[in-house]
This record gives structure tokens, sequence and C-alpha cells, in this order.
């Protein structure tokens, strides 16, 4: 009895633990066409300083192609608010749903 009621709890446990994992993925979504790119301003400060790399945002895209919000998923501080305002102002194709687009952008001070 003490057996069946332990394997019946360690299946429910499995399932428990296993099954929530495969729901909470989502499916990969397609990058949608860019109609208007505002390019970032390179900061003041981070040219003086030489400052350089990548900022990798995720953008949340309106169906009609507006970015709704946009947020910093890495790279430098002094560059990410200057990113985060550009990709702002940027413009997707429209589409059936609001999609979450990543985007990297790239400063360099030559």
């Amino acid at each position: 009895m003490r057996q069946g009621a332990f394997a019946l709890l360690l299946l429910v446990f499995t399932f428990a633990i296993v099954a929530p994992r495969s729901w909470a993925q989502e499916p990969a979504e397609s990058a949608r066409k860019i109609l208007l790119k505002t390019p970032a301003n390179y900061p003041t400060l981070a040219h003086s300083m030489n400052i350089r790399g990548v900022v990798k945002l995720e953008a949340l895209v309106a169906p009609n192609g507006t970015v709704k919000s946009v947020g910093v998923k890495g790279g430098h501080p002094i560059l990410a608010q200057s990113a985060v305002t550009a990709v702002g102002h940027w413009k997707f194709e429209p589409a059936a749903h609001e999609t979450k687009e990543l985007v990297e952008i790239k400063f360099d001070p030559e």
C-alpha cells in the first residue's frame, strides 16, 4: 500500500515539475520588418569616455506597428537610454497581433 502511494505521489510530483516548463515556453516570434528607423544619438559622455558597445533591447510592438514599450536586456547603462529613446520612435510593419522584437543598437565613437 505504501509503495503504491509513494509511486503515485512521485508520479504527481514529476508532472507538477515537468509539465509547467513545457507550457511556459513561448514560440519564437518572427521579426517584423522595420519601416521607419530613427538612429540613436551617441551620448556626449559616452563619446568623451570612448565607451562603445551593443545595447540589447526588447520592443513590444502593437499590431499597427507602433512601439508600445522598450526594455533593456543588456548593454552599457550610459548608452541604454539613447537606444531606448530611438527604438521608441521606430515604426514596424503591421501584423495581426502584438509582438516582442529583439533589437541590438551598436555604438562606436569612430
